[in-house]
């Protein structure tokens, strides 16, 4: 149960309001709108991640769920889940996510995206044995995307948690990977 009443987003103005008119009635949106318009620079970074970065989807999809299981976040890891079968990951790559790098589902750069995810999470910083490897895999762009992608859904973990934001009732909701409505 949610630690603090959810928004009447009715009541939102300004860049908020705008944002509305794009969002589904998704909790984790519903929460943030006690922030004014911060839901606006909000929204606007998580659909530059998840629709216009270079990172491979798998790869993103695979940092994210693992941000979100290493945070215990079950709102993000069930909406996260949701979107990583519509991008048709297997169920089987779903749960070596959560058993962690060593799974045997992982091709190699599946493997090096778990690994470098746990030392970001972990140790805020990647050491080389991570940074390397991940450099050399990706190049500089995308290394960067999955390192802003990580911080991104630690952030949102960390407030979906600290609210206890509740998922949703019934299946999840239908919308593209930037969270807009289909």
């Amino acid at each position: 149960m949610a630690r603090i009443p959810y928004f009447d987003t009715s009541k939102a103005t300004g860049r908020a309001a705008k944002s509305y008119e794009k969002l589904p009635p998704l909790n984790i949106f519903r929460m943030l709108g006690h922030s004014g318009e911060l839901i606006d620079g909000f929204t606007k970074l998580g659909t530059q991640i998840l629709n216009f970065s270079s990172l491979d989807p798998v790869l993103r999809e695979i940092a994210i769920v693992r941000v979100g299981v290493l945070s215990r976040a079950g709102y993000e890891v069930y909406q996260h889940e949701a979107i990583s079968r519509r991008l048709g990951m297997s169920d089987a790559l779903i749960e070596g996510i959560h058993e962690g790098p060593k799974a045997a589902v992982f091709d190699d750069r599946q493997r090096l995206v778990m690994l470098y995810t746990d030392d970001v999470v972990a140790n805020v910083r990647a050491g080389d044995a991570t940074f390397k490897p991940m450099r050399e895999a990706l190049g500089d762009k995308s290394l960067q995307e999955l390192t802003i992608t990580i911080g991104y859904y630690m952030m949102v973990s960390r407030f979906l948690e600290t609210f206890d934001v509740d998922i949703e009732k019934g299946p999840p909701a239908k919308v593209n990977a930037s969270g807009a409505k289909d």
